[in-house]
C-alpha cells in the first residue's frame, strides 16, 4: 500500500479529459472547479468537456468497439482482474481521494475501494461466462444456435455519492461483455474516474474502450451523444426526475437503458425484532455515507409499542457520532455535498416540526467552513410530512409508527419509489411475507447494509430499470441472437 499526502496525490490525479487514450484539453480550452465540501475550498480545476468533446469521444468509442468485442473475453477478463489487484495495492490513495472530493468519512472511503473493487473482480470473473445454447428445434427439421453478443458503444453517467462504486458497477460489467464505452461521472466528484481511468490505462486497456468526459454542461454534452444513432446503451444514476427524461430521449433511439434512480427505503421495525440488531441496523442504513445514499432508510417505520424505547436507544447513538471532516481522527459524519443539500435537510426538518414531529437530537447546520448539517433523530413525524415522502439525502432519521402488520405494509408502499426496504423481526414467516408484500427490487432482513457486486442491484415503480451486479448485470450489456440452421443429416 502507498502512502501519499494529499497534496501529492491531487498532483498525481490527471486534469484533462481521457479520450482514445490521451489525456486532451477541451476543444474550448474551458475547465471547471473541484471543491472540497468540507473545507469550501477549491482543490483541482479540470477540463470542462463541451459538445465536440462529447462527439470525440463517442467516435473514439465508435472505432475501438469492433476489435474490443472481438478480444478473447479471458484477456478482457485479466484486464479488469489486473485493475482489480492494482487498486488494492493504491486502495490508499483512492480512499483518501474519494474523502477529499466527497467528504465521507476515511473508514467508509476505505470501504468503498473494497466494494467497488468487487466489481472488478466479479466481471473479470463473468466475461469467460458469457453463453449460449445449440438444439434441435421441436419439428426436427434444424439447428437452432443462440447466441450473445456486446451491444456496442455505451454511454454511462455515474453520480456523486458513490464516486467509484458507481464508476466500476458500470464500466466493468461493459468491458467484460465487449462493450466500449463514453462514461460522464458527475462533476461534484469527478476525480475520482479520472483516477480510475489513468489504472485501467495503466494495466493495458486498449485506447478507445474507455473514454471519460468531465463536464459542467451536462444537457448540452449528453444530449448529442444519446441522440446518435450509433450508441446503443445508455445506463444512468440519478434523480427520477432526471431520469424520467433521459428515458425518453432513450427512446428515440430504442436504446438499451439502465436507470437506477430515487429511493424512498421503508425501515420496519416489528414489536418482536431484536432491538440491538434493529438500531445497529438503522444506524448503518440511514447514516452510511452521510445519509446520501439512494439505499439509505428513509422512513422508519416503527410497531407503537417498541417506537419509545428504539427511539431513545437511537438517539443516544447518533449524539455520540463526531462530525468534522473525513480525514481527521474518529470522524463518524462528514459533510453533505453542497450547501443545496443543507438546505434541504433544514427544510425537510423544519416541515416535520411544523406538522408535530419531536426533535430529539440534532435539527440544524453547523456554522463554519463546510456544509455540515447536525446528526438528527425525529420522533412522532405525521403522516404527510414532506420528510416521509422525498428523499432526505442527509443525515436526518424520523420515525413514524404503526400498529398492525397490515399497517406497516401500506405506509411501506405508499410511495411512487420502490428500490430497497429494511424489515426487522423473529418472526420468520413474517418475513417471508415482508418478501413477498413489499413492492421494493431489493430488501435486507434483518441487516442494514445489502450491497453486494454479486448481487442484482435496482428497483421498481420510479426507482427504475435494469440491474447492476450479479450474473444479471453483464446482460444488460449483451443482446440476444438467435440464428437457425438446416437439419444437418436432412437429404
Amino acid at each position: 500500500m502507498t502512502n501519499v499526502t494529499e497534496a501529492e496525490l491531487l498532483r498525481m490525479v490527471p486534469k484533462e479529459l481521457f479520450i482514445n487514450g490521451e489525456w486532451v484539453p477541451a476543444r474550448d480550452g474551458a475547465t471547471l472547479d473541484v471543491v472540497d465540501p468540507a473545507t469550501g475550498l477549491v482543490i483541482a480545476s479540470i477540463a470542462d468537456a463541451g459538445v465536440a468533446d462529447g462527439a470525440a469521444a463517442l467516435d473514439a468509442a465508435v472505432d475501438a468497439q469492433d476489435s474490443w468485442a472481438a478480444t478473447p473475453p479471458r484477456v478482457r477478463g485479466e484486464i479488469l482482474r489486473r485493475a482489480f489487484d492494482l487498486m488494492q495495492e493504491r486502495k490508499q490513495e483512492f480512499a483518501l481521494l474519494m474523502t477529499i472530493e466527497m467528504g465521507k468519512p476515511l473508514a467508509e472511503a476505505y470501504g468503498e475501494v473494497a466494494y467497488g473493487g468487487e466489481f472488478l473482480r466479479w466481471f473479470s470473473e463473468e466475461a469467460v461466462r458469457i453463453s449460449g445454447r445449440y438444439g434441435t428445434n421441436p419439428e426436427g427439421t434444424g439447428r437452432m444456435l443462440v447466441s450473445q453478443h456486446p451491444v456496442g458503444p455505451c454511454f454511462l453517467i455515474t453520480p456523486w455519492n458513490f464516486p467509484l462504486a458507481m464508476a466500476t458497477r458500470k464500466i466493468a460489467p461493459a468491458l467484460a461483455a465487449g462493450c466500449t464505452v463514453v462514461v460522464k461521472p458527475a462533476s461534484l466528484t469527478p476525480l475520482m474516474t479520472l483516477y480510475f481511468a489513468k489504472l485501467l490505462a495503466e494495466v493495458g486497456l486498449p485506447a478507445g474502450v474507455l473514454n471519460v468526459i468531465t463536464t459542467s454542461r451536462s444537457g448540452a454534452v449528453s444530449d448529442p451523444i444519446i441522440a446518435d444513432p450509433r450508441l446503443r446503451k445508455l445506463s444512468f444514476t440519478g434523480s427520477t426526475a432526471v431520469g424520467r427524461r433521459m428515458i425518453g430521449q432513450a427512446g428515440q433511439g430504442v436504446l438499451r437503458t439502465s436507470m437506477e434512480l430515487g429511493g424512498n427505503a421503508p425501515f420496519i421495525v416489528f414489536a418482536d425484532a431484536d432491538l440491538d440488531k434493529a438500531i445497529d441496523g438503522a444506524i448503518a442504513a440511514k447514516f452510511r455515507n452521510v445519509g446520501q445514499a439512494c439505499t439509505a432508510a428513509n422512513r422508519f417505520i416503527v410497531q407503537a409499542s417498541v417506537a419509545e424505547e428504539f427511539a431513545r436507544r437511537v438517539t443516544e447513538r447518533v449524539q455520540d457520532f463526531v462530525v468534522g471532516r473525513g480525514t481527521a481522527e474518529g470522524v463518524n459524519i462528514g459533510p453533505l455535498i453542497n450547501a443545496g443539500a443543507v438546505e434541504k435537510a433544514s427544510t425537510l426538518v423544519q416541515d416535520a416540526l411544523e406538522r408535530g414531529a419531536r426533535l430529539l437530537t440534532g435539527g440544524d447546520s453547523i456554522e463554519g467552513a463546510g456544509t455540515f448539517f447536525e446528526p438528527t433523530v425525529l420522533a412522532g413525524v405525521a403522516p404527510g410530512s414532506d420528510i416521509l415522502r422525498e428523499e432526505i439525502f442527509g443525515p436526518v432519521l424520523a420515525i413514524a409508527t404503526f400498529d398492525e402488520e397490515d399497517d406497516a405494509v401500506r405506509l411501506a408502499n405508499d410511495t411512487e419509489f420502490g428500490l430497497v426496504s429494511y424489515v426487522f423481526t423473529r418472526d420468520l414467516a413474517r418475513g417471508q411475507r415482508m418478501v413477498e408484500r413489499l413492492q421494493t427490487g431489493m430488501m435486507g432482513l434483518n441487516i442494514g447494509v445489502i450491497s453486494n457486486a454479486a448481487a442484482p442491484f435496482g428497483g421498481v415503480k420510479q426507482s427504475g430499470l435494469g440491474r447492476e451486479g450479479g450474473p444479471e448485470g453483464i446482460q444488460e450489456y449483451l443482446s440476444t441472437k438467435y440464428t437457425m440452421t438446416p437439419d444437418p443429416f436432412a437429404d
